[in-house]
């Protein structure tokens, strides 16, 4: 299926009608009925999206028996909120639409690399149950994710953990640290969290490890299942990892668990 646009009429804030200005998600759909679903929020520092972390990632989850969507998220010069309406948005027009694209309404997860993983993680930790007064239909809809995963993802925009270019890309060199702190995801979570695969490298050096460990801390505070996965060898960036003989192994612990939630 071709791209669809997440506003007809234009999204908030957007500034013009070029595809930069026009949040949308492409499908890649199973065959068969009710199936699982997953929104790929790619990475790319809040300044672009990476391509290997987008279409390659669908075909993977179409593999496993998975719908999977990929996202095309507002990113600079667009600032906070943009792209957080936009995986909200997205999550919510898959659950207005799974009828016509045969999936379960109850089985929407979001699955984020890098900057893709802080999207990806707000949205698990900041959500709504929809407006039911809403005069757009879609906005009635829920946006909460059934789960995440989080692939060497960007959490905390503070020091000394953070990803300095995701974070300027988001809000701004000049951002306070009260903002830094509030959009950090590692605060924001509660025991309606989703529940949360992660992996990350030991060595990566553009996005600490860190930044998983402490998601994956906040999780076990607030008692929500998770699966932290972190593999010694690997840059930044691995996307499937397929080069790497170890670390590629994250696909297969992810298939796990994603069976393990009756995302199979």
């Amino acid at each position: 299926m071709t791209e669809q646009l997440l506003w007809m009429h234009g999204a908030p804030y957007a500034v013009g009608n070029a595809d930069e200005d026009c949040p949308a998600i492409t499908p890649y759909l199973v065959e068969g009925d009710h199936s699982p679903a997953i929104i790929i929020c790619p990475g790319g520092g809040y300044g672009g999206r990476a391509y290997h972390e987008g279409e390659p990632i669908a075909q993977w989850l179409n593999g496993l028996g998975i719908s999977a969507f990929v996202l095309r998220y507002r990113v600079a010069p667009y600032r906070y909120p943009s792209a957080l309406l936009d995986v909200q948005r997205a999550i919510r027009t898959v659950r207005f639409k799974a009828d016509s694209f045969r999936i379960d309404p109850n089985k929407i997860g979001v699955l984020g690399f890098s900057a893709g993983g802080h999207l990806a993680s707000n949205a698990g930790t900041s959500y709504d149950n929809g407006n039911e007064s809403a005069e757009d239909v879609i906005e009635r809809m829920s946006c909460r994710p059934d789960l995440l995963a989080l692939c060497y993802p960007v959490i905390t925009l503070t020091e000394p953990f953070t990803h300095e270019g995701s974070r300027d890309n988001l809000l701004g060199k000049e951002a306070e640290l009260e903002q830094l702190e509030r959009l950090s995801s590692e605060r924001n979570v509660t025991e309606d969290t989703p529940p949360t695969f992660l992996w990350h490298t030991s060595e990566d050096s553009a996005v600490p490890v860190e930044n998983s460990l402490m998601f994956a801390a906040a999780l076990s505070k607030h008692n929500v299942r998770f699966d932290l996965h972190v593999y010694e060898k690997g840059r930044h960036g691995l996307g499937l990892a397929e080069d790497e003989e170890h670390t590629r192994g994250w696909t297969a612990a992810c298939a796990s668990w994603l069976a393990l939630n009756g995302f199979r």
